[in-house]
């Protein structure tokens, strides 16, 4: 009986369809190694200095932890974001949405001149005293979204967008997670510009 792969023994995929696996195995592969030079670019950015800025937290995972909503939904990735008006967004996975943990990034991405906007949430309690005298906040829980110039509409469209994006691959791994989220923060970034030419010029100067 002729041997249907010689690739694979005792197979039913033909050696045509075998090779069309391998080719999407090797693409896939270079498509990780590519989200990895975004990651590190992403991470190269400048940290947000005189600028209005928002920053807010959001949770990526199941669309409902029974029992479990927001900042008590377990089970899901902690996301923290800073948007620069009309400009780029920077993430962060975080382990959870504490005082401590929130403020040590923005210490470490906004310097102090900048105008902070966030929502009512505790995490943000305190600022003024590390030096952000210009923080403004908005309180979701009594259904305040906008005061004035002062809302997190910016940062919050960033979350829409990439909840969209993440959805098309039917769920990502907890391992790539971070690739991806930051895949979407570059796309996000650079959404106004040509992307082929920038992930060249980016290839050239760091190789995969």
């Amino acid at each position: 009986m002729q041997q249907l792969n010689r690739y694979y023994k005792r197979s039913k995929i033909s050696e045509r369809k075998f090779r069309q696996l391998l080719r999407h195995l090797s693409m896939t592969s270079i498509l990780l190694k590519i989200r990895k030079r975004l990651a590190e670019e992403c991470e190269r950015a400048s940290p947000f200095s005189s600028y209005e800025v928002e920053v807010d937290e959001s949770y990526f995972g199941p669309r409902r932890v029974r029992g479990k909503r927001g900042h008590d939904a377990s089970g899901k990735t902690i996301v923290f974001g800073i948007f620069k008006r009309n400009g780029s967004v920077y993430t962060e996975i975080v382990p959870d949405c504490k005082k401590a943990t929130l403020q040590a990034i923005i210490r470490g991405r906004v310097t102090p001149e900048a105008i902070i906007n966030s929502d009512g949430w505790r995490g943000y309690d305190g600022l003024v005293d590390v030096g952000y005298s210009k923080h403004f906040r908005v309180n979701h829980g009594q259904s305040e979204f906008v005061r004035g110039t002062h809302h997190v509409n910016g940062i919050e469209s960033f979350w829409s967008y990439a909840k969209r994006r993440l959805q098309k691959f039917n769920g990502v791994s907890h391992q790539t997670f971070n690739l991806h989220l930051k895949e979407c923060e570059y796309r996000f970034n650079y959404r106004n510009k040509d992307l082929s030419s920038l992930l060249l010029k980016l290839l050239e100067r760091y190789p995969l």
